[in-house]
């Protein structure tokens, strides 16, 4: 994954679902090979803006943006080259081993043609960096939610791609897994944008945030600049106290606010 990573951009980006929209003239742009959390509370839009960017969904008007075309007018093939999608939630009842899941991302490089080393590389090397290398040969559906989550995780490593879309990646998580995983993602050359709840990790990790309520854009930046008391409670409806870290850093501290 190494390389300046791809440009990703959301022009007046619109989604709409019976007569609602659930996306609603999004605008921003993602710093290529930086950590971009997409952070809102639950019904903002955020996995919707993540599967726009991705292509998975076409946009009812607006633009989704890779590298400065649109990601709709890309084949599947060479979008799958360029960024590896995480979902939330994976099908419980695939009859495959943990490393025939992870080798699914190799598609996009080898087509139809046999494995090459190159391929089992890229496997061992992604499944090392998600701890999973044990599991190699054991059924995905016995796995646990958060295994089977690092596994996800690990396939779309193995991809290899200049881009990471990842929705909720720490979803089922423990808190080791989850600080481990933000940490690699952090330091990744790749662009990375995650959906995220956890603002504590969006402080600590991320470059760039985009703070989204109701389908919009309430505020785009870095996380001093987003992450602001005001901000803070107008979208979270929270009382929130934050300070500067050692690392210049915002350290959150939320609270309900007071009974009317």
């Amino acid at each position: 994954m190494k390389g300046p990573g791809t440009t990703h951009a959301a022009r007046s980006l619109t989604w709409t679902a019976n007569g609602r929209a659930i996306v609603d003239g999004v605008t921003f742009t993602v710093p290529p090979g930086r950590f971009t959390a997409l952070i809102g509370p639950n019904g903002s839009g955020k996995s919707t803006v993540l599967r726009l960017l991705a292509g998975l969904l076409r946009p009812s008007s607006g633009h989704a943006l890779l590298d400065g075309i649109d990601v709709t007018a890309l084949k599947r093939r060479d979008v799958a080259r360029r960024l590896a999608f995480v979902t939330q939630e994976t099908a419980s009842d695939l009859d495959t081993t943990v490393s025939e899941v992870v080798m699914l991302g190799r598609a996009p490089h080898r087509g139809r043609s046999a494995t090459t080393e190159e391929d089992i590389h890229a496997v061992g090397q992604a499944m090392a960096a998600m701890g999973v290398t044990a599991l190699a040969e054991q059924s995905w559906a016995s796995l646990s939610g958060g295994e089977r989550q690092r596994v996800n995780i690990a396939r779309a490593l193995a991809q290899q791609t200049p881009a990471l879309l990842l929705d909720e990646p720490t979803n089922h998580l423990d808190i080791s897994h989850r600080l481990d995983l933000m940490e690699m993602l952090s330091r990744t050359d790749a662009t990375v944008v995650a959906a995220l709840h956890e603002l504590d990790l969006a402080a600590r990790y991320c470059d760039h945030l985009v703070l989204l309520d109701a389908g919009q854009v309430v505020a785009a930046g870095s996380p001093v600049t987003v992450l602001t008391p005001s901000l803070l409670e107008q979208v979270y409806r929270v009382h929130a106290t934050v300070k500067q870290g050692q690392d210049g850093r915002p350290d959150l501290c939320l609270a309900p606010l007071p009974r009317r």
